[in-house]
């Protein structure tokens, strides 16, 4: 099947569910789902989007990031939208990078694992993740996630959900990888390339924009081992850090599995 459903305006939208979990149990369809942002979102989106029944979006996205792009939303949605300013100081870190590097693949590539060591322990993040895991336990219907690109913040959460349901890790690593969509990255490569001219007085190589724009299965690996390293376990980490105890476990597997 195709996990990526097609829309005009918002990139990298997906159902991430319907993966064999634990117990030979299967997630359920139409419950999970991962996007980009939606600031761009046409109005034949805003209905597609609200035709889903979603119970609640989470916005993982920086102020500065919301600001200039605020979501589009259709003006009878009433789920409820999750997001924070919590610790939101400072410069953009993304966009710092990007006046300063070199703007090479391999600078970008180690802008990203440094970014996967870190992000698992943002306390914007720990915010973030733990209302996702509390609004997928409580509401009833289906939470949308995504944060700029939907594939970093938003890729550590979904593998987290998938981690709680005891999908493989085969099949973790393959939805985290779903990002690589070649048509999709052909397609938002220009402007990509301008913005980063524009926004360094630097043109990056086609090639370099093409590693900004993707994901390596090894920046999920530096996440998690990052977490094995500081609290032990996925498991851990999820029931000290966002308050997944064994209680909200059971309440997710109930929404969770078909």
């Amino acid at each position: 099947m195709s996990r990526h459903l097609a829309f005009d305006g918002v990139e990298n939208f997906r159902d991430y569910g319907d993966y064999a979990g634990a117990g030979g149990r299967r997630l359920k369809r139409g419950l999970l789902y991962r996007s980009a942002a939606h600031a761009q979102a046409t109005d034949d989106d805003l209905e597609k989007i609200q035709a889903l029944n979603l119970a609640a979006i989470v916005d993982l996205r920086r102020k500065g990031e919301r600001e200039r792009q605020p979501s589009r939303r259709h003006p009878q949605f009433s789920g409820r939208v999750i997001f924070t300013d919590e610790g939101d100081v400072g410069e953009d870190p993304w966009q710092l990078f990007i006046r300063q590097s070199d703007l090479s693949a391999e600078a970008f590539r180690g802008y990203m694992f440094d970014y996967y060591d870190e992000a698992p322990f943002v306390d914007r993040h720990l915010y973030l993740y733990a209302e996702y895991f509390k609004a997928l336990a409580e509401l009833d219907g289906p939470v949308l996630i995504h944060c700029a690109a939907g594939k970093d913040r938003t890729g550590i959460l979904a593998a987290l959900t998938h981690h709680i349901a005891g999908v493989s890790d085969d099949d973790i690593r393959a939805d985290f990888l779903l990002t690589n969509n070649p048509e999709r990255l052909a397609k938002r490569l220009p402007m990509i390339l301008q913005a980063m001219t524009e926004m360094s007085g630097r043109a990056p190589t086609e090639a370099a924009v093409m590693v900004a724009m993707s994901v390596e299965e090894g920046y999920l690996e530096r996440a998690f081992a990052a977490i094995k390293a500081r609290y032990g376990s996925l498991d851990a980490y999820l029931e000290r850090a966002l308050g997944v105890d064994a209680t909200m476990r059971e309440r997710l597997e109930a929404r969770l599995f078909a």
